[in-house]
């Protein structure tokens, strides 16, 4: 990392009592892809998606997700809407510059989440670079 502040990706995480498999397909399909698709112990399936796309902010990342749950059959649909959980987790890796630093989702993309019944996550991940050479001055 060269310890610029940098968009990775968005995850969709699903959890649902139904079988996220033939959902997952349905995903895949469309180029949505699961990183995994498992049965818990507690007995509840866990699902997380993201796109291969080369994506230089979430919201386009974002729409061309909810693209594909928008157009899920009625049957998709019924597993879709069974999920307890349906979060867009964005990744950011962090640093020191640029001094400020901001992404924003349009109202647009906002109530396409809302009417999904999706919700919004962010995940920063530390400059593991920065952090290295902290610990060689500290040590």
């Amino acid at each position: 990392m060269d310890g610029v502040i940098t968009y990775l990706n968005t995850d969709l995480d699903l959890t649902s009592a139904q079988d996220l498999t033939t959902l997952a397909r349905a995903f895949e399909s469309r180029g949505v892809f699961a990183l995994h698709v498992t049965r818990c112990d507690n007995g509840l399936w866990r699902a997380t998606f993201e796109t291969d796309d080369d994506h230089s902010e979430p919201e386009s990342n974002i729409a061309a997700i909810l693209a594909v749950s928008e157009s899920l059959s009625k049957e998709l649909r019924l597993i879709w809407d069974s999920c307890t959980q349906k979060e867009f987790n964005v990744g950011y890796d962090c640093g020191s510059s640029p001094w400020a630093f901001n992404e924003g989702l349009s109202a647009n993309l906002v109530g396409r989440m809302v009417a999904a019944g999706v919700s919004f996550r962010v995940t920063l991940y530390p400059d593991r670079a920065q952090d290295a050479a902290k610990m060689q001055t500290d040590n």
